[in-house]
């Protein structure tokens, strides 16, 4: 009998959390959060995507993977994520929140799915500053500051 109940339980945790999931997904330089246009994309190539604001057509986060001029050493690569109406920067060798490999669309869809769950980005595509600067803090490694030149 506790089995069942058991597995009732497991079941009905596993339908909320399928329930609350957000379906983040890139198409045609659109990003859809749960079949709505939340922001507009723009791939510039492999390595830097856009994103803007579906009001005025605001550039408000570069996403930039940067190989820290040793393409061959991929151990010191990072990103950076600059929220420009923010005026905030976030530097990060961290991958695993982003990276999907070779496919660049699918990192983008997994960027904003995680900015969506640390609130940066509400579902209308704004920007919360309160937000940012959180972000900022739990994440940034300041990694152009403290590399030698």
């Amino acid at each position: 009998m506790t089995t069942k109940k058991l597995l009732s339980v497991f079941l009905l945790l596993l339908s909320f959390n399928l329930y609350f999931s957000q379906e983040v997904v890139i198409k045609d330089d659109k990003v859809l959060l749960d079949g709505k246009q939340i922001l507009k994309a723009e791939k510039i190539n492999v390595a830097q995507y856009s994103f803007y604001t579906m009001k005025d057509d605001e550039e408000i986060l570069m996403y930039r993977y940067m190989d820290n001029e040793t393409p061959r050493y991929q151990e010191d690569d990072y990103y950076v994520l600059n929220f420009l109406t923010e005026k905030t920067k976030v530097e990060s060798t961290d991958f695993t929140k982003i990276l999907n490999f070779m496919n660049s669309r699918k990192g983008m869809e997994k960027l904003v799915k995680w900015l969506l769950k640390e609130r940066v980005i509400n579902s209308d595509g704004e920007l919360n500053p309160d937000r940012v600067q959180i972000f900022k803090e739990k994440y940034d490694e300041n990694i152009t500051e403290r590399t030698f030149r």
